[in-house]
């Protein structure tokens, strides 16, 4: 395994799968936080310390597997370029967070489904990705890997309290549980914002493609848990999976209200965003993000049959600055970058 082998593409092997609810749901991510009990926690750790948990990162896990999550490689930040950092960051295997932290790095599978990120805000970040709907199957896994690193380490728990973390919004269970939701008949439909402030009620969260402070590209949204202390991981991921079940329930009504209700605008729209997809010269980011989400749409609701999924994921993440840099191995312009991105959007069309 190579760093170059997590670069060349743009989409991780278990982006290719088809999971549960995938006309909705994009993935599942399970997050656990978790911290050495012997050592000084990250936000106030010297750089020895920091250096101690990294080398033994290192020297215990490096090139091993845990079942399917084979070959774990790992890469110190302070090691990557500025753009390579961006294009681990737009795959979501690593946060924006550690790009920038001190003795810094990461573990990550073969398959990409699996990444330890180290010396976060917390020692260690667990996060475990499953294409669709997968919270309970994404629960027990992440529970299987969190066993089989603490027979090597011993994390910092309280028997009242639970797992103590850097952040107290994630002491006791150290869980964040995930979804990637593509809501692009609520966001046309303007229901999204008013059923915001009852989701926040319930304790979760709405947040762009890429987490806290992110910003939603192409209809895409994280929903996510708050709580972490007072309740069990499985209740947390149960009352997840109930607003989940509710937000997909309401897109649906809604992509059903638009094609009773207005059909033929909801065709021109698509098609308009697939012709400008397949034809643009210079396409921005964020309008590349809205067309992307119409095409994605229009094939969910049958109006066009000659493009996948797969493709539309892999467009998502190859037409962010980092990747597009990547593969022209320079720093380009903002200008550089929207011909670029065309170019690519056009030819990966063009391939289907």
């Amino acid at each position: 395994m190579t760093l170059e082998s997590f670069m060349k593409k743009a989409i991780s092997p278990w982006m290719t799968e088809d999971g549960p609810e995938n006309d909705i749901v994009l993935s599942t991510r399970i997050r656990l936080a978790r911290n050495f009990q012997e050592e000084v926690f990250p936000v106030y750790a010297s750089g020895s310390s920091l250096k101690r948990v990294n080398q033994f990162m290192q020297q215990t896990f490096e090139n091993t597997s845990f079942e399917m999550y084979e070959q774990l490689m790992h890469i110190k930040m302070d090691q990557l370029s500025p753009i390579s950092k961006r294009v681990l960051v737009e795959k979501h295997l690593i946060s924006p967070y550690l790009m920038k932290a001190k003795e810094a790095s990461s573990l990550i599978s073969k398959n990409e489904q699996l990444s330890i990120m180290i010396n976060e805000e917390d020692h260690l970040r667990i996060q475990l990705y499953f294409p669709g709907f997968q919270l309970s199957k994404g629960l027990e896994e992440a529970f299987r890997i969190d066993d089989w690193l603490e027979e090597k380490i011993d994390f910092a728990f309280d028997e009242h309290v639970g797992y103590l973390t850097s952040c107290p919004t994630n002491v006791g269970t150290g869980l964040r549980a995930s979804v990637m939701l593509h809501l692009p008949a609520l966001i046309l439909t303007k229901q999204l914002n008013r059923m915001m402030p009852a989701i926040n009620q319930l304790g979760f969260v709405v947040r762009g493609i890429y987490g806290e402070g992110s910003e939603a590209l192409g209809n895409v949204f994280q929903v996510s848990n708050q709580i972490t202390l007072g309740k069990t991981e499985e209740e947390i991921v149960l009352d997840l999976e109930s607003v989940i079940l509710k937000l997909m329930e309401a897109e649906r009504k809604a992509r059903q209200h638009l094609l009773n209700h207005s059909p033929i605008h909801v065709e021109n729209k698509i098609y308009r965003a697939y012709g400008l997809l397949k034809h643009s010269r210079i396409m921005e980011s964020a309008e590349a993000a809205t067309l992307i989400s119409h095409v994605r749409l229009g094939i969910d609701l049958g109006f066009i049959e000659d493009v996948s999924h797969h493709i539309l994921n892999e467009l998502i993440v190859l037409t962010q600055p980092g990747f597009l840099q990547h593969y022209a191995k320079k720093v380009l312009t903002a200008d550089e970058r929207d011909i670029l991105r065309a170019t690519f959007i056009r030819e990966r069309l063009n391939l289907n």
